[in-house]
């Protein structure tokens, strides 16, 4: 891995043959990255990375969704390897249902999420969800969840008091408004607590998410890469187009930045490909892995 890792590389740049051919495990993010704004993968795509896995190169998952959401997309590539998601946050093997690693949020930070928006929600306009297990509840299903719901095949178990749950492994919290400054206040009563939160825009719905402070993908791809299968970091080549992708490209032996991803994201890669509509994991795969 090259030691400039803070600068942005250019697509022409060259990291040692010796690290491509070392590769023996492929990681990809799924939203951005081999999942368009259509919710579907590029048959392109679906070839290329099943190129890399008839040469020996096992392909996993590392996405923000939820585990059942994560399911089609990853029995479409064909892994058979652990899926990371919820930012890092669970490592469950989809043949086993064996789980390697959870990262769940502490019940008196639930605590604290649930308090404060509970203040700031006086006119309902705020939904909380919480992420446990397999199932998602929810406080109300207000215009904002409801939007978000909009063609999701997923069932919110609506419940009026969330408390009760309190005493159960909540993976993640997510609190939606369609009011930007409800959510930016929240944000800010949250900076203290032990989580990591992050704001993100979704069909012109503003959400926010708590996880466990310690989850996130760089850990995750650690722990698969090297506890699950004996590699090493130059093993691995992840491709990624988020900023919760950045670490994880860090981490890897070679990290490749989308074309569509943020500027921030490309600095930290040691190679560029295109956009996802322009087939960049393709490209990629065939530019590291399917080399003669």
């Amino acid at each position: 891995m090259s030691e400039n890792k803070n600068r942005k590389v250019s697509t022409v740049r060259t990291v040692p043959s010796k690290t491509a051919r070392d590769i023996r495990l492929l990681v990809l993010d799924l939203d951005g990255t081999i999942v368009d704004e259509s919710n579907c993968i590029r048959d392109s795509v679906a070839q290329t990375v099943a190129l890399a896995q008839s040469r020996g190169v096992a392909v996993a998952i590392a996405t923000g969704r939820r585990y059942q959401s994560s399911l089609p997309a990853y029995d479409l590539i064909g892994s058979t390897q652990p899926l990371i998601c919820f930012e890092g946050g669970l490592i469950r093997d989809r043949n086993t249902g064996i789980t390697h690693r959870h990262w769940p949020l502490e019940a008196r930070v639930v605590a604290q999420i649930l308090d404060h928006t509970q203040r700031l929600s006086l006119t309902g306009r705020l939904s909380v969800h919480f992420h446990i297990e397999d199932d998602l509840y929810v406080s109300n299903l207000n215009d904002a969840s409801s939007k978000f719901f909009e063609g999701s095949t997923v069932v919110p178990i609506v419940v009026s008091d969330l408390r009760p749950l309190l005493n159960r492994a909540t993976t993640k919290v997510m609190v939606l408004s369609d009011d930007v400054e409800i959510i930016n206040r929240l944000s800010t009563h949250l900076k203290n607590s032990d989580s990591r939160t992050r704001i993100r825009k979704y069909k012109s719905i503003m959400l926010l998410e708590a996880f466990h402070p310690t989850a996130n993908k760089r850990l995750a791809v650690k722990c698969l890469a090297e506890e699950i299968m004996a590699l090493r970091p130059e093993n691995v080549m992840a491709i990624g187009d988020d900023v919760s992708d950045i670490e994880m490209l860090e981490y890897a032996g070679i990290g490749v930045a989308m074309g569509n991803a943020p500027a921030a994201v490309k600095a930290c890669a040691d190679w560029v490909t295109s956009t996802i509509e322009k087939d960049g994991v393709a490209k990629a795969v065939e530019r590291w892995i399917l080399i003669d």
